[in-house]
């Protein structure tokens, strides 16, 4: 079992950064392929980025490319996920997802933290 903690959420003003963090615990995180997601009101949860296990590979969605950076620290069994140039466009709960295996950009993931909340004001 995995458990996952984020943190980092807030309300902040277009232009601005965020970073979120996503504390594993239960298991080496280094095992385990990690994603973020985002939903926002009345939308369904959407891909925003996922990494490997060593960190060679990232993908991101298309929104956000350039702007956001997802990395890791196995050694802390912590992710991370930069926001920078933030757009209203933005605002959503974002939550982070682990599994084993190959690193997929689908919400198939079995193991959630809980969420934080991201407002992007204009």
């Amino acid at each position: 079992q995995v458990q996952l903690v984020e943190s980092g959420g807030g309300l902040v003003q277009a232009g601005d950064s965020l970073r979120l963090s996503c504390a594993a615990s239960g298991r080496p995180s280094s095992n385990l392929a990690m994603a973020w997601f985002r939903q926002a009101p009345g939308k369904e949860r959407e891909f925003v980025a996922a990494i490997s296990q060593t960190g060679a590979i990232t993908y991101y969605t298309d929104s956000v490319k350039g702007r956001f950076t997802i990395s890791r620290d196995n050694a802390k069994n912590t992710g991370y996920l930069q926001m920078n140039s933030l757009k209203p466009e933005d605002t959503a709960i974002y939550y982070c997802a682990v599994k084993d295996g190959v690193l997929i950009r689908n919400i198939k993931y079995p193991y959630w933290g809980q969420g934080t909340q991201v407002t992007v004001s204009s």
